[in-house]
């Protein structure tokens, strides 16, 4: 019987026409869902072949949504449809597109300066406002698994867990901001004629959405932390990372470094299968979120976000007028007031490098790394004496709160686990591997000499306040 091939559905668009320009530099953004990707039959075609692709990229490339990863990277489930043969969509493949396509912009399309800086007011808007959230629920994950005699010691990793997961559905996702309701939606069949289209479509205005790049890019990049991974591992190293009310015993040096390689082995290995996890939580959900009411969030939200996002941090930078002195204010209201700067300026950094060399976003690695440098050095400032006479560890309690408001909010957002391993599973595997051995590898350095010429030089003593 002769083999009829079935028609191929189109690939995915990077961006759309909804967001002002320079936004498409986000590797967030730029993740392109792989459940409405191009399948193949043999042999990989053209991706930019598709006339409704071209089509939607001509109208979307003024966007300025290129460059946020996790936006760009595909959806870490490649074949939500479970058929024989998927096709897999790179990043690298992602930024080419974007490439030719930014060449054929004219001026006279782009976004008029008004609309442009309202949307960029909605937008930092959000991201400040889920920083803050972002931040909070990491603190609140990490103080839940501080428990005697925890199985795993690294307080980042469940924060990790999470913030991929919600990484992973959000990317999935195709019903939260669909702009169509109904039985369609969540169809697993083969779909009608022109249905591929309009998915495609809702996938492409989605990435543009101010609330949907919050969301993203804020609380995402907040929940997880690159600095803290690599601040873990180094402890593990230096046999310091005894959990709450145990017992450190000395061991050799070749049981520390199996110890650091198993912390780097269970991060990598978590934070990818929650992004997973994550994606298939949200095509088992499809049915159900098809029937929500339409979520439309330009009307009422995005004012909303602006009194929110730069509202609670005005209230929080008042609240660290007043040196806080209890135990729950001095974790976390420095912590909150540096969160909504490390997230900034991780999306800035994004939008102006991510695009610079396609298999190896440098936005995202510029932000890790910068982030480990600096938790390596506050953290042993906040360890060691600031005073000529040797009495005040960290500079006192208000000096140590600053640091650890550095520590944990400035750093803490402006790195991201998140999307790095979003950046892994999307990038060609030689390629993953080259960003994901560099990014750890010297951020781990950095964090070695930094910190380690302190603690194995001066020494490490307990810090003024409570962390």
């Amino acid at each position: 019987m002769e083999h009829v091939p079935r028609e191929l559905d189109p690939p995915r668009p990077s961006v759309t026409d909804d967001a002002p320009e320079g936004y498409d530099n986000l590797d967030e953004l730029a993740l392109t869902p792989i459940s409405l990707q191009e399948r193949q039959s043999g042999h990989r075609r053209s991706i930019t072949s598709n006339p409704a692709e071209s089509e939607l990229l001509d109208e979307d490339i003024e966007a300025g949504v290129a460059g946020i990863d996790e936006l760009a990277a595909p959806p870490p489930d490649e074949n939500p449809r479970e058929d024989r043969l998927g096709y897999h969509q790179s990043l690298e493949e992602e930024r080419d597109i974007e490439r030719r396509q930014s060449a054929k912009e004219r001026p006279e399309e782009r976004l008029p300066l008004r609309e442009k800086l309202i949307v960029e007011l909605y937008t930092t808007s959000w991201l400040i406002f889920f920083s803050l959230l972002g931040t909070l629920a990491r603190l609140g994950v990490e103080w839940l698994g501080a428990y005697p005699n925890a199985p795993v010691t690294t307080k980042v990793i469940w924060a990790n867990l999470g913030g991929s997961f919600v990484l992973g559905f959000l990317q999935e996702d195709r019903a939260l901001f669909a702009e169509q309701r109904g039985p369609n939606l969540s169809s697993q069949s083969e779909p009608e004629k022109g249905h591929d289209k309009i998915q495609a479509e809702h996938l492409a205005v989605k990435k543009t959405l101010p609330l949907y790049i919050g969301l993203s890019v804020g609380f995402c990049g907040s929940f997880t932390s690159f600095s803290s991974f690599m601040r873990d591992a180094f402890l593990t190293l230096a046999n310091d990372s005894a959990g709450k009310d145990n017992v450190v015993v000395p061991r050799s040096a070749g049981w520390s470094v199996c110890a650091v390689l198993a912390v780097v082995i269970i991060e990598v290995a978590v934070s990818l299968s929650a992004l997973a996890t994550g994606a298939h939580f949200a095509i088992a959900l499809l049915p159900i979120l098809s029937k929500l009411p339409k979520l439309n969030s330009a009307w009422y939200l995005n004012p909303l976000a602006v009194l929110f996002g730069y509202g609670s941090w005005l209230c929080v930078v008042f609240l660290a007028i007043w040196p806080p002195q209890n135990r729950w204010r001095g974790e976390v209201v420095f912590t909150i007031v540096f969160a909504p700067l490390g997230t900034l300026l991780r999306f800035f950094l994004s939008i102006k490098m991510n695009r610079l060399i396609a298999s190896f976003p440098l936005g995202t690695f510029s932000s890790n790394i910068f982030g480990a440098a600096i938790i390596g050095l506050a953290y042993g400032l906040q360890h060691t004496s600031l005073q000529p006479a040797g009495r005040e560890v960290g500079g006192g309690i208000l000096g140590c709160q600053i640091l650890e408001g550095i520590m944990e909010g400035f750093c803490g957002c402006l790195t991201t686990v998140s999307t790095w391993v979003a950046e892994l599973r999307s990038l060609r595997k030689r390629h993953a591997y080259i960003y994901g051995v560099a990014s750890i590898g010297v951020g781990l350095s950095l964090v070695i000499v930094i910190c380690g010429s302190m603690t194995w030089t001066l020494g490490l003593s307990s810090p003024a306040c409570h962390v």
